[in-house]
């Protein structure tokens, strides 16, 4: 097993780099040395039009993490792909590992990114909201309390004359 390094890389174009990457890799034989280029992504629930769809979002735009032995040939070759600015270091000429308890949760987080999308929409409370979708429908209410992790908010809603807490995903409401 290699060591992990950040390379810092032209936002927007992680995959077209990465592509470039892996063509100079196989092109030089160096699969031995460079063996993991990974983008990571996690999947994020979000609202459109009205329908609610999984989309993959980058978890760190601008950077790629490679596995590899820092020998000269691989250095050479990440330093001259294009669209690559560098190693992620306070000295250029000598890349700082990444430490193992970071990919760690790199790699964790993106495998329970897989398993169950994250709400993009996050809420805070206080703030004034308005369900668009259930039994409480048009009804306005304030958030009381978030749960990130289930994608719930508790909400108190003034019904008849009292205020009634609610529990709604997110997807069932709305910014005011």
């Amino acid at each position: 097993m290699g060591t992990w390094y950040t390379l810092k890389v032209q936002p927007e174009r992680e995959e077209k780099i990465r592509n470039l990457l892996l063509e100079r890799v196989r092109n030089n034989g160096l699969e031995s040395q460079i063996r993991t280029i990974l983008i990571p992504t996690e999947s994020v629930s979000e609202i459109r039009s009205g329908k609610k769809r999984v989309v993959e979002q980058k978890t760190y735009p601008g950077y790629l993490f490679v596995e590899m032995d820092l020998v000269d040939e691989a250095w050479y070759a990440i330093n001259e792909t294009a669209g690559i600015t560098g190693f992620v270091s306070a000295n250029p000429r000598e890349p700082q590992p990444l430490p193992d308890e970071e990919i760690n949760r790199i790699l964790k987080v993106i495998d329970d990114g897989k398993e169950k999308p994250k709400p993009k929409i996050e809420f805070e409370v206080g703030q004034g909201v308005r369900i668009k979708d259930g039994p409480f429908t048009n009804f306005e209410g304030q958030v009381e309390e978030v749960y990130p992790d289930k994608g719930l908010l508790k909400i108190n809603v003034f019904i008849f004359g009292r205020s009634t807490p609610v529990e709604l995903e997110y997807c069932q409401v709305e910014r005011t």
